[in-house]
């Protein structure tokens, strides 16, 4: 089954997720945890005597030879994945062979391996957030305190800094980090309960009262914490809490890569992500530096949205103490999952440690806006002055649409002269005072403070 460029392959398949991942979920991979149980299972049935030392040994001896090419064949005959590999298997094993499986059903092999997959895999992408939060310290502690002009509703707003603004970031993937480690150490595993969940056929295998210390030994060897209860399969809710946990650090991750692509816009300018210097932005304009990266995110996270969907329904229409219905997808939304989450991480580390600032771009902005947002603070400081607070919302509103439609037509913004010349304010206020005011640095509150601390939190967290 060797893949060709002349058929269809999935973008998965090369184009995006690492080969770590890729290996994780491969079919021999697959297979070589079927048979890592097999022998776990067969080794702990010789514990009571079922299995002799030389078919374990045999069973061992052998437990690598996965041959797919075999098993395929075998596949097309019989139709029915796991026992065509448990054919070869029991082939290559004439000692062993016969008593491969015994007292299980397939899903006490298949639940068991995926959640092996799903705990490598977890594994890698928590390695990977770490990386990713410590890139996020380190640039919300280096723009801690640089002042910039905020927006709410994609218009200018109030002032804040570049580090909080990549705080909020850091801290929605903070959140994300540890629903993520607590999914890790919760993950469970089907555990060896036969066909319907009840162990009734080890149950005819295992002495009276040995059952559960049989199947805790079982996830001894396999290092692997099992559901107490569970129907054929372990509960697939599982599943949609992983998926969906993983879609929400597609979410945060999302939110950034979109933030930086509307700042690299050139009427606003700020942020830009890397560009290779043979990097090339449009094949039609030579001129174009598009944010490919942070659209690249933002594309797949579209799609990572979608998966907690299927896994709701793989949970809730598991129907009775097992249906088939959720087989043939969850070969894909399982390892897609893994590797959309593991390109959006690495391409957004590319981003946060590579996040190109223009310090002009912040310094026009805030120097174009952020007098508008003093008015506030001057509204402010003439109503503790003696001033009717509606009456100089009002005529600061008058000043500030004026100083407005003088922008929109080309010209500089004059709202300071405006303001420091008006002779309704100067009533309340001198013209010192209203220079002062008119600082947008002295208007980000606890912005710095609040950046740093989250810096601080997301060390602590890794340490």
């Amino acid at each position: 089954m060797t893949a060709d460029y002349e058929t269809y392959l999935s973008p998965f398949t090369w184009r995006y997720g690492s080969q770590e991942i890729r290996r994780i979920w491969s079919e021999t991979n697959k297979r070589r945890l079927w048979r890592k149980i097999w022998v776990a299972l067969a080794a702990v049935e010789a514990e009571y005597g079922l299995v002799t030392s030389s078919q374990l040994a045999d069973l061992q001896a052998h437990q690598d030879e996965v041959d797919l090419d075999q098993a395929l064949e075998v596949e097309k005959e019989i139709q029915h994945d796991l026992m065509a590999e448990l054919k070869i298997f029991a082939r290559q094993c004439p000692v062993g062979g016969r008593i491969i499986h015994l007292g299980a059903t397939s899903m006490d092999i298949e639940d068991n391996a995926d959640t092996l997959r799903i705990r490598d895999s977890l594994d890698l992408i928590l390695a990977r957030v770490k990386s990713l939060l410590a890139a996020f310290a380190n640039q919300i502690e280096r723009w801690a305190d640089t002042p910039i002009i905020a927006f709410t509703h994609l218009q200018p707003a109030e002032p804040s800094t570049l580090g909080y603004r990549l705080a909020f970031s850091g801290q929605d993937l903070l959140k994300d980090f540890s629903l993520l480690k607590q999914l890790r150490v919760e993950l469970r595993g089907k555990g060896f309960k036969g066909a319907v969940g009840t162990s009734a056929t080890f149950a005819d295998l295992i002495p009276p009262g040995h059952l559960d210390d049989f199947e805790d030994r079982l996830g001894q060897i396999l290092e692997l914490a099992f559901f107490p209860v569970t129907h054929q399969t372990y509960p697939r809710k599982q599943e949609f809490w992983i998926v969906s946990a993983l879609a929400g650090v597609g979410a945060t991750l999302s939110k950034y890569a979109f933030d930086l692509r509307i700042l690299q816009s050139p009427p606003i300018g700020e942020w830009s992500e890397p560009f290779g210097k043979e990097q090339i932005g449009s094949s039609a304009m030579p001129f174009k530096r598009n944010p490919m990266r942070a659209e690249k995110i933002d594309s797949l996270a579209r799609s990572l949205a979608q998966m907690p969907r299927t896994a709701w329904d793989n949970a809730a229409n598991s129907l009775l103490e097992r249906t088939l219905d959720d087989s043939a997808n969850r070969r894909t939304i399982l390892p897609e999952t893994f590797l959309i989450v593991d390109e959006l991480l690495t391409t957004s580390q590319i981003l946060v440690e590579g996040l190109k600032v223009d310090s002009k771009a912040l310094e026009r902005n805030l120097t174009n806006y952020g007098s508008f947002a003093a008015t506030e603070k001057i509204m402010v400081a003439a109503v503790k002055a003696g001033a009717d607070r509606q009456e100089m919302h009002a005529h600061l509103r008058d000043l500030s649409l004026q100083a407005w439609d003088a922008m929109r037509s080309g010209k500089e913004n004059s709202l300071a002269d405006l303001l420091i010349n008006d002779p309704v304010l100067r009533q309340y206020l001198d013209a010192d005072t209203i220079h002062k005011l008119l600082d947008p640095a002295g208007h980000v509150g606890l912005a710095g403070p609040r950046a740093r601390k989250l810096a601080a939190e997301i060390r602590k967290t890794l340490e």
